[in-house]
């Protein structure tokens, strides 16, 4: 059994650290920097993790490549299985026009500027997509969107991208959750409730942080009623219902709840006119210009009340568990010894053959019958997912390929002890490790899994509040989402920045960093503060 080491390098905390970091050091720089497509980038990261992993935490050649396989096998069953098939989803809606009857339905019923399609769209459309599919397809969903109306590409990106913040925590009805629950043997209501707390002024506020990059504060003076509907009724659907327990539906109903309520009032508010951020209608097809149109404006929301119907009814009846097989991994699993938790580290993969990305599918289905979509439509939406999402394949399979490495070797661990023997700073820095972890993995769950426990056990070393710091774990990593490769490059997968992903983080990283550092302000007030 191969027993993780804590501080290889010399018996140097600090070097050991700066080591086990060297693969996000390298992604970031090649992506940032250099920018380098998201695949290469995270392709040299995973070879320097290879590197470090075998020579500096004397990781064996065949456990590094077990771990690997591991990541990449999870990577496409089940996180590119959900991606690809709300893809699916999206191109069927594109070939037989219920995305361009959902486009005509917007501008049909929202006034005609373009930050307030940003705040309709951006932050309440793109919250209920991530409650039902999210790994990125919230965010090349409503970019495509947005583009259609105007907006130049790498914008509409950045700002869905920071949009695709509060709402993930509780994506996937509330599945994050559950696993911090299950992992660190909390709660899992009072954790959902504790992450909902900590999260609702970013929810109320994040409209106009957007806004405020987007248009200016002459913009936000001019639309500031519409973003305190939005992100008001978000954030109080999503305290009052992660405080009742309910937090599988907290994301679901908030969004739900911000949408009709958003668009309900701008029945009878509008901002002043403003040819600056008027949508030029006439580059839009001829439903615009009074024609009848070809398909029905209200038909534009079947694949999307399709899609949440179906996701929230497979939960409910449980189908997921259907057939479900646990599969230990050759070699892998209990090979290694986690020297942080004292435990074997297992190694086990569920295979869900009617998971989330199955029900994805279904809807997707549903849809094409529900509008009767022809097979020739059907086949060609096939293709372009297939063309659109083979590169966010392999960009996330070499990403969570890199985390599986860095985890059983032992490196995310040695940065997770690092961090946590930070002392009294602990409070603030410790969102960064669910920052790091949702970087490394693309997902809020998959950081849960990771750091729950270790921000529980330094809690209790530092005699601090263990709910709250493995609370402040989800709450962090949400804004590690907007930075990750896998979230970047399934985003940029339906847009014309294929291969600039590089600029596209260069865009979100220091709102990360911003937002990341006030989260940590709002643990350290809550620990401080109000205990």
């Amino acid at each position: 059994m191969f027993i993780q080491p804590l501080v290889p390098a010399g018996h140097s905390l600090v070097l050991s650290f700066l080591l086990a970091a060297s693969p996000i050091i390298v992604t970031l720089f090649v992506m940032g920097i250099l920018r380098r497509p998201a695949w290469q980038a995270t392709l040299g990261g995973l070879i320097v993790g290879l590197l470090v992993a075998t020579t500096i935490w004397g990781l064996p050649a065949k456990l590094a490549v077990a771990s690997i396989s591991n990541g990449v096998v999870f990577s496409l069953l089940p996180v590119m299985w959900i991606a690809l098939s709300a893809l699916f989803l999206f191109n069927v809606a594109v070939q037989n026009g219920r995305f361009d009857a959902f486009r005509d339905w917007i501008i049909q019923h929202v006034p005609n500027d373009r930050r307030i399609m940003l705040v309709v769209l951006g932050f309440c459309f793109s919250a209920a997509l991530e409650g039902v599919a999210g790994f990125g397809t919230p965010v090349a969903i409503t970019s495509a969107l947005l583009i259609m109306l105007g907006f130049p590409a790498l914008d509409a990106l950045t700002y869905v991208l920071i949009f695709n913040s509060a709402p993930v925590a509780f994506g996937g009805l509330g599945i994050p959750v559950t696993v911090l629950g299950s992992i660190t043997g909390l709660p899992a209501d009072v954790l959902g409730a504790t992450i909902g707390r900590q999260l609702t002024p970013f929810a109320l506020l994040i409209p106009f942080y957007v806004m405020a990059l987007y248009g200016g504060w002459r913009s936000v003076r001019q639309t500031w009623p519409v973003l305190l509907v939005a992100g008001g009724s978000f954030a109080l659907t999503l305290l009052i219902i992660s405080g009742a327990g309910l937090y599988s539906l907290s994301n679901v109903l908030s969004s739900s709840v911000a949408l009709v309520a958003t668009i309900g009032f701008l029945r009878f508010w509008k901002p002043a006119s403003d040819p600056q951020y008027a949508i030029d209608l006439s580059g839009l097809n001829s439903q615009q210009a009074g024609a009848a149109p070809a398909v029905p404006r209200w038909q534009g929301w079947i694949p999307w009340i399709t899609v949440i119907a179906v996701v929230i009814a497979w939960d409910a009846l449980h189908i997921a568990k259907i057939g479900t097989l646990p599969i230990h991994w050759p070699g892998l699993d209990n090979a290694v010894f986690i020297s942080l938790y004292k435990t074997p580290y297992a190694a086990v993969w569920k295979f869900e053959p009617l998971g989330t990305g199955t029900a994805i599918l279904v809807a997707t289905i549903l849809t094409a019958l529900f509008t009767r979509t022809t097979l020739q439509q059907f086949g060609a939406a096939a293709r372009t997912t297939l063309k659109q999402g083979w590169l966010a394949v392999v960009t996330v399979a070499l990403t969570i390929g890199l985390a599986f490495l860095m985890n059983y070797s032992g490196m995310t661990y040695t940065l997770g002890y690092a961090v946590s023997s930070a002392g009294m700073v602990f409070p603030l820095v410790s969102v960064f490790l669910g920052w790091i972890a949702v970087f490394l993995t693309g997902s809020d769950t998959s950081g849960n899994a990771l750091f729950g426990n270790l921000q529980v056990a330094a809690a209790h070393q530092l005699s601090l509040d263990p709910v709250l710091f493995a609370s402040a774990n989800s709450s962090g990593g949400v804004m590690g989402k907007m930075i990750s490769p896998q979230n970047i490059t399934t985003g940029v997968s339906v847009t014309s920045l294929k291969g600039q992903e590089g600029t596209v983080l260069a865009r979100t990283f220091k709102h990360s960093l911003f937002l990341t550092f006030c989260i940590g302000l709002v643990v350290v007030f809550q620990q401080f503060v109000l205990r």
